[in-house]
């Protein structure tokens, strides 16, 4: 991951939680498969694991948002979660589905919590799924044990990491001839700005370029903002704003 990058790659519209459309509730089946017609071919969710450790789509660790219901997934054996209606329409998809559903799509996962490892490790090798993912986490052991388990998958780099590579302390950094980054590392994933500091900046995505890192933006539902940012050179921009995402890259590209 050391290698310095000839080329840009070419920016992505990523669909947070398959977007926002009318009649659907985030991450369902109905919502990623919007977002694939629409031309998304990177969908962002999260996952948490049932009582049974079957890997669900949904962001919330209860179902009180989403669903009105106060048991957390993790509570409830999958079978129960697959008849759960949401408020928004649809109901809760199980990743493995999503997977089938839409064979074309990437995803770029983030494992929410420490019971849910052992059950995303066992989905990517039963189905054969590393070239088909990236998987993300705040938590720095969370990612420690992902990659562990499945070398070579593609991760982003978690909080800490991500603080060190904006201080310029990132092992794998060229410019300091430190150890490499761990094999997979392949996207800085960051708000534009953090307590109003900014986080994304022309020095920020040029140095994650030197190092072999994508940056990718979230979540931005602006054109002026999303526009800012494909002008500084970013990789992706996370967005439930998935047709105004589709427009403005477009526009840039055209």
């Amino acid at each position: 991951m050391n290698s310095q990058r000839e080329v840009i790659a070419d920016p992505e519209i990523i669909a947070h939680r398959g977007g926002l459309w009318p009649g659907m509730s985030e991450n369902t089946l109905e919502a990623f498969a919007a977002a694939a017609a629409a031309g998304v071919r990177w969908m962002e969710t999260d996952v948490h694991a049932s009582a049974d450790g079957i890997l669900f789509a949904a962001h919330d660790a209860d179902l009180n948002r989403i669903a009105g219901m106060s048991s957390s997934i993790r509570e409830l054996p999958a079978d129960e979660l697959d008849e759960v209606d949401l408020l928004a329409g649809g109901r809760l998809p199980r990743l493995e589905a999503l997977l089938a559903a839409l064979p074309e799509v990437q995803w770029n996962i983030d494992v929410k919590a420490a019971h849910s490892i052992g059950p995303m490790i066992r989905l990517v090798h039963n189905l054969h799924a590393a070239d088909r993912i990236r998987l993300a986490s705040f938590d720095s052991g969370t990612l420690r044990r992902l990659r562990t388990a499945l070398p070579g998958v593609r991760t982003s780099t978690g909080t800490t990491e991500t603080a060190l590579f904006a201080l310029g302390r990132l092992p794998g950094l060229p410019d300091h001839g430190a150890a490499a980054l761990p094999p997979g590392v392949d996207a800085l994933q960051v708000p534009a700005s953090f307590k109003k500091i900014p986080v994304v900046t022309a020095d920020f995505v040029a140095r994650a370029h030197r190092t072999g890192l994508l940056v990718h933006v979230w979540t931005i539902n602006d054109a002026p903002t999303m526009q800012s940012l494909l002008d500084l050179g970013v990789d992706g921009i996370v967005t439930d704003d998935v047709e105004l995402g589709l427009e403005v890259l477009a526009h840039h590209r055209g």
